[in-house]
């Protein structure tokens, strides 16, 4: 059996990438769409012990994502402790209190809550990690509730707050979120501050209602109660930039010029939502059917905040029986499989009740090279059982292949295939968005967490940044595709 050394180092795969988008289009009485830019950090690179203890760390920060008490979720997608050095993590950016000020957070749809490093915790000098200050917000509120986020290998402890809070030029006037002093070593990683859960807020530590579904609960607020995500790849690219242009992130419309055909929605199963939840019906590796299971068994948390494919051990070891020559890791990296690199591997995935199976770059299949002939896969093998997480968590290895879409009436995520236009921005070198802070289009207020409890929960943190402005084809499509609305830079 071919392993890899067991020294391995695992970062996180997905460290936030930053920069950011706040969208700012003068005040309007109509709804307005906002789309905001993400940014992909580079994908360094790691001799064998790195690796394998990378590996190593990418499935436990998935495991204590989504480890928490089964009436309580998590705050993240992925764990920033061990997420150093990624090669694929997207941010995108908000701004907070009043003066305003802007701070990198990952935006994870694996989670519900916002928090922020406070800066009575974090050391920006030290650590170069932009902070919140409440006592430089005239509009800010202590809830004197305690808040904390447990991790694999770290924690994040603090208090719930609330404060005025600008996302891609909406605003919320009391958004509650968690004000975090305590941080173990090396869980944030500069210039990552915090983290933005887009998840239902059914599954928030905070109990607090997520800045999000604040405004679709807003009647006319957003044009449509959606978000959507075109992520860019640089996997493959050469002299890849340590920040690079990472994407779209839309608020309450859809971006017309990043996907062509029809978006091909399906429901969230009855009383799941939560996470965004999708059954996986069908999954084929290099055309060969693998069998996934039926009903709740083969439930998928579609998550934004985490870079790899996890599923059970049984339909994994089935996929990799597929592919000639791959071996199944043991040790510290058990769960994990190897593979010729050499070989092109064809994974697609379908789900509900869809007649489309949506294809997986071999690029984005081929997670790590171990060695001269031999590569890691980014599908691996995950236990969920005790825990309130679906079997499966698909993360950005599938939604870079896709335009994704989650919508909240119905309870619905939707995939569409990705135009020409968005594909040509996967290893385009190009500035990153400035972080800035513009005029937001709707304000509404938000729904207080209750007092005096303490809540806790098991989360990724990373970063946001507000929006800037974008070159060529990005300031093009962007402001050309939004249905509905447009976009200010």
């Amino acid at each position: 059996m071919h392993l890899l050394p067991y020294s391995l180092a695992v970062s996180c795969l997905l460290l936030l990438a930053h920069d950011q988008a706040l969208a700012a289009p003068s005040p309007s009485s109509t709804p307005l769409p906002r789309s905001i830019p993400l940014l992909r950090r580079a994908r360094p690179q790691r001799n064998s012990s790195e690796l394998s203890n990378w590996l190593k760390s990418q499935k436990e920060i998935l495991e204590a994502k989504y480890s928490s008490n089964p009436q309580r979720k998590r705050a993240s997608g992925f764990n920033l402790l061990t997420n150093q050095n990624a090669d694929s993590s997207f941010y995108g950016s908000i701004a907070v209190g009043t003066p305003a000020i802007s701070y990198n957070v990952i935006l994870d749809t694996g989670s519900s809550d916002l928090w922020i490093a406070a800066s009575d915790g974090v050391s920006t000098n030290q650590d170069g990690i932009p902070t919140f200050d409440s006592s430089a917000s005239s509009t800010f509120t202590d809830l004197n509730t305690s808040f904390s986020i447990n991790y694999g290998s770290g924690a994040a402890r603090g208090t719930l707050g609330k404060d005025v809070v600008q996302f891609a030029g909406f605003e919320v006037q009391s958004q509650t979120f968690g004000v975090v002093n305590q941080v173990s070593s090396g869980l944030l990683n500069e210039p990552v501050s915090g983290l933005m859960g887009l998840g239902f807020a059914s599954i928030a530590a905070s109990g607090a209602t997520p800045f999000w579904q604040t405004l679709v609960e807003n009647d006319g607020t957003l044009d449509s109660p959606l978000m959507a995500f075109q992520l860019t790849r640089y996997a493959n690219a050469s002299n890849v930039q340590n920040l690079e242009p990472g994407g779209t992130f839309t608020l309450g419309a859809v971006n017309s010029t990043l996907y062509t055909g029809d978006i091909d929605y399906q429901d969230i199963p009855d009383g799941q939502e939560g996470y965004w939840i999708q059954q996986l019906s069908g999954l084929t590796v290099n055309g060969n059917d693998v069998t996934v299971g039926s009903g709740s068994a083969a439930y998928a948390a579609i998550d934004t905040g985490t870079t790899l494919v996890g599923g059970p051990q049984d339909v994994i070891s089935a996929l990799y029986a597929q592919i000639p020559g791959s071996q199944a890791l043991s040790g510290q990296n058990a769960g994990y499989w190897t593979y010729p690199c050499d070989t092109d591997v064809n994974v697609a995935m379908r789900f509900g009740s869809s007649s489309i199976s949506w294809p997986i770059s071999n690029a984005d299949f081929l997670l790590e090279q171990a060695s001269r002939d031999t590569c890691v896969g980014a599908f691996f093998a995950l236990s969920t059982s005790g825990t309130s997480a679906p079997p499966w968590i698909v993360g950005d290895t599938f939604l870079k292949n896709v335009y994704s879409v989650f919508r909240a009436q119905p309870a619905s995520v939707g995939f569409a295939q990705l135009s020409d236009t968005a594909l040509a921005m996967n290893g385009q070198s190009g500035s990153a968005p400035s972080p800035t802070v513009g005029a937001v289009a709707a304000t509404v207020s938000g729904t207080n967490a209750g007092s005096g409890t303490d809540r806790s929960s098991n989360s990724n943190g990373a970063s946001s940044i507000v929006m800037g402005s974008t070159l060529g084809m990005w300031a093009v499509a962007l402001l050309s595709g939004l249905v509905g609305g447009a976009i200010l830079v």
